[in-house]
């Protein structure tokens, strides 16, 4: 059985060997700038180890993979421009390196390189990659809008926080799962039920990152711990606190979250603290469990090579449990 490290590894060397026009070069570098960045490639794994519940021969799936992992920096190139962030992946952001319009061009360029990948697929199931490839890059902006508009939205319902989570973040992982089973021909139902299971296990996911914002270890984070906090991100542990406050409670969460000028350290203890005396924390992985059983159940209905399916259980276990 492969261990994740090799898949990683195959995507790699598929990115690594993938390659793009040179003219002009300022369109085409942030390519492979963006690219090189590398992170866990979750996404491309993922296709390969739907695959490999059907198939041994990974190669038929690594166009795939790599016209996922396309999308995926696609669409952080165009987040990092609409949050004008300054760092990816302890990296200048593309619109940082060059400038906000190459960033945008290069972006859109990605896209037509996704769908180029894509194409390369026989006829017989050509159709319903593109169908699902389609459906899925539309519900990922649909997401990012959401996201937008809840900055100047008063309150947002958790509802409505899970739907935004689902289409920004799961939808990816799930197209991942079915694409991966697709291609292998893996019956239309257990294809399915693997895109629900990406569904589920990419909320629980978020729902995660959500709780580690606040509460994972400094030293592993790689990132400012609270950082959700000091933006007025509207998370699931913020909403659930908005439900849950007493009016003094909520006093002091409203006071944190309109003046303009505070020290970071204070604006982030302050509301931990308030979250730790409501129980938020415990909340949240209440609902990440919830989740994530929901989608080991439909795993487990999945009639495929068992070792395979122990891979992709190990590799969403680790996730749950992550520290950065």
């Amino acid at each position: 059985m492969q261990k994740i490290i090799e898949l990683q590894e195959l995507v790699n060397k598929k990115i690594v060997s993938n390659t793009y026009s040179k003219f002009p070069q300022e369109l085409y570098d942030p390519l492979d700038y963006i690219m090189s960045l590398g992170g866990k490639r979750l996404r491309p794994v993922l296709v390969l180890l739907a695959h490999h519940l059907y198939s041994d021969k990974h190669e038929e799936a690594l166009d795939a993979a790599l016209a996922v992992e396309t999308f995926h920096n696609f669409s952080l190139i165009h987040d990092d421009i609409m949050d004008d962030a300054p760092i990816r992946r302890g990296k200048p952001t593309v619109h940082e390196k060059w400038n906000h319009n190459t960033a945008i061009l290069s972006g859109d360029v990605m896209l037509v390189k996704a769908y180029e990948l894509l194409v390369n697929y026989p006829s017989e199931i050509l159709p319903s990659l593109i169908k699902l490839f389609n459906k899925t890059a539309t519900e990922v902006c649909e997401g990012q809008q959401i996201d937008m508009m809840f900055e100047k939205q008063a309150n947002v319902r958790e509802d409505e926080y899970l739907k935004m989570i689902e289409l920004k973040t799961a939808v990816l992982l799930a197209c991942s799962l079915e694409m991966g089973a697709l291609i292998a021909g893996a019956p239309k139902v257990e294809a399915e039920r693997l895109y629900e299971f990406g569904r589920l296990m990419g909320i629980a996911f978020q729902l995660q990152d959500d709780y580690l914002d606040v509460y994972a270890n400094p030293e592993k984070f790689g990132k400012q711990v609270g950082g959700d906090i000091i933006a007025n991100k509207k998370t699931f542990l913020w909403i659930e606190a908005h439900r849950l406050a007493n009016p003094e409670q909520l006093k002091i969460l409203k006071h944190w979250e309109n003046i303009s000028v505070f020290k970071a350290e204070e604006k982030v203890a302050a509301i931990t603290g308030i979250y730790n005396d409501l129980e938020i924390p415990k909340l949240t992985q209440e609902i990440i469990n919830n989740y994530a059983n929901k989608a080991f159940e439909i795993l487990a209905t999945i009639n495929a090579n068992e070792q395979a399916k122990a891979l992709l259980v190990k590799l969403s276990e680790d996730l749950l449990v992550r520290e950065t």
